[in-house]
């Protein structure tokens, strides 16, 4: 019986903790996120726009469930831990391992094939008469597998230039007012 309540009971904490941890609140205030990269976003068509549809931060950064999730939250207790031990808690700093942590985010969604893109996009439901040329064309090499979503879309969010732009007014700023 203590077996089953024991059992219950991590379940019950691992699905809280889960949910708990996939939020954009929970995202921000770890990852000096507010100011950089979530300002960015804000300006994006994938914040704004006419569907009214606004992916989270877990929604483009953590695998829907399973196996791949949990170890998409391990790999991510690195950032909590860089954050916690002062590595990356000022946006200059963050800004100084952007590259890194790009890198990273962008091999994970190459080896998934672009995984938490298609959660939403469907290539065959494109309408690509719709699009450009170009995109077309990179459109039905992805339906060939020759490419993924990231191999093109790699800035869609998160662009170093804004957020060095961002870090460089922010910085000004704070410098002003003291």
């Amino acid at each position: 019986m203590i077996g089953v309540v024991i059992g219950i009971g991590t379940i019950f904490a691992y699905e809280y903790t889960m949910k708990a941890t996939s939020t954009d609140e929970f995202c921000t205030s770890c990852h000096v996120m507010a100011a950089g990269p979530f300002t960015m976003l804000k300006e994006t068509t994938h914040f704004r726009n006419e569907s009214g549809v606004r992916p989270g931060c877990a929604d483009c950064h953590i695998p829907a469930s399973g196996w791949p999730k949990i170890w998409r939250k391990i790999q991510a207790s690195r950032e909590v831990w860089s954050h916690i031990t002062g590595k990356i808690d000022t946006p200059e700093k963050y800004l100084a391992h952007v590259d890194v942590m790009k890198g990273r985010e962008i091999a994970r969604l190459k080896a998934n094939d672009s995984q938490e893109c298609r959660n939403c996009h469907e290539v065959e439901a494109m309408d690509f008469e719709q699009q450009s040329r170009m995109a077309k064309r990179a459109h039905s090499r992805m339906q060939d597998g020759d490419r993924t979503c990231i191999d093109c879309h790699d800035g869609i969010a998160h662009d170093k230039a804004a957020l060095e732009k961002l870090v460089g007014k922010n910085s000004s700023s704070s410098k002003e007012s003291s």
